[in-house]
């Protein structure tokens, strides 16, 4: 019997290895390009999430009124509503940073006699005379306000960047909302028509999952700041209503905001009637987050992007190592949209499937 002939080895033709080239090369210069404008690809990705998270106001709104109008309305409101906030929080917290710096000497003062009382304490004293240190900062404290310009200074920096990046966000969004259905609904047109329907049912299923997200976090916020609210009003604490604000802004963060929020209003409450208030406000908040996390949570998101708590717990962390809380904030109905674009690819695959034949059941055998 003859030996079967040797395979000859395959040598890839030079069209080939060209082709392997260039595919590299463009994904290598995709990557930089992307890392280069990152910037403006972060706020182009804000800029249609926000489109899409307004899309549910306006839709609301153009059945009483012109679409026009109706746009015009919901980012008016946007617009002021960064202005209302700062109008609401600013005066308060200048007015107790003043008194801040005006009490210190009298707080420092205090410190002394306390120490002064403890035979323990009044021996550090001596040994280090902390508080006479102490009192020397605290009466110098005032007069180093003025030093404060310079970094005051590379906080309007900050601040006129913020404030352009926030404003080509909103042209960029605005655009959206207005153009962007048409440029998306020309663009699945080019698709066979069971194509088309299939991507008009995935943009709309991801449209529904982010508005029900930003609809549940704000109501959700809402609940938060109002109940806070109603109990710093039963304490008594001053600035109740800016304080009830904070807890509703950090409480719209993913998992660590509502625990910021009681800890920055306990702190507040270490000045208002300590340590009586501290303990309410204390039991009240972890009651609270205890009832958020069981009952009002789940209730509100359930219907909006029904992910597993481990795949939201694993997307927040990703999106704050990202982009830090404003990765927090998009990043479970980004996931949410991951989840729904691998869905509907999984049940497309299916009913694109050919159906395997079942051998079906085999003639009777005949009577002997």
């Amino acid at each position: 019997m003859s030996a079967p002939a040797a395979t000859p080895p395959y040598f890839p033709t030079v069209r080939a290895v060209l082709r392997v080239v260039l595919v590299v090369v463009s994904v290598v210069l995709t990557l930089v390009l992307m890392y280069l404008l990152r910037q403006p690809l972060t706020w182009i990705f804000i800029a249609a999430f926000l489109s899409i998270a307004l899309s549910g106001p306006v839709n609301f709104l153009s059945r009483r009124m012109r679409r026009g109008y109706a746009v015009a309305i919901v980012y008016l409101l946007l617009i002021l509503a960064p202005f209302a906030l700062i109008g609401l929080l600013v005066p308060p917290i200048v007015t107790q940073a003043n008194n801040l710096v005006q009490n210190l000497p009298e707080y420092a003062e205090e410190v002394s006699e306390f120490v002064n009382e403890n035979e323990r304490l009044r021996q550090l004293q001596d040994d280090y005379d902390i508080t006479g240190r102490l009192q020397e900062e605290a009466s110098q404290l005032p007069a180093r306000l003025g030093d404060a310009a310079g970094v005051l200074g590379d906080i309007g920096v900050g601040l006129v960047n913020s404030v352009f990046a926030a404003v080509t966000i909103i042209v960029l969004s605005l655009f959206m909302l207005s153009s962007g259905r048409r440029f998306l609904d020309a663009w699945i047109r080019e698709y066979q028509p069971e194509r088309e329907e299939w991507w008009h049912n995935l943009f709309g299923r991801i449209s529904n999952a982010i508005g029900n997200y930003v609809a549940g976090a704000l109501l959700q916020a809402t609940v938060a700041g109002l109940t806070s609210w109603i109990m710093l009003m039963i304490l008594g604490v001053d600035y109740a209503l800016p304080l009830a604000v904070i807890v509703f802004l950090l409480d719209l963060i993913p998992l660590v905001g509502a625990t910021i929020g009681a800890i920055v209003v306990g702190l507040v409450t270490l000045f208002s009637d300590f340590p009586v208030d501290t303990i309410v406000w204390a039991v009240f908040a972890i009651i609270y987050q205890q009832v958020e996390n069981n009952v009002i949570q789940p209730r509100i998101q359930a219907r909006a992007v029904q992910l597993d708590p481990l795949v939201v717990l694993v997307s927040v962390l990703f999106g704050s190592a990202l982009v830090g809380v404003l990765g927090a904030l998009l990043a479970i109905p980004v996931a949410a949209a991951i989840q729904i674009t691998y869905r509907e690819y999984r049940a497309e695959r299916k009913a694109l499937a050919p159906a395997v034949a079942r051998p079906g059941p085999g003639p009777m055998p005949e009577a002997q």
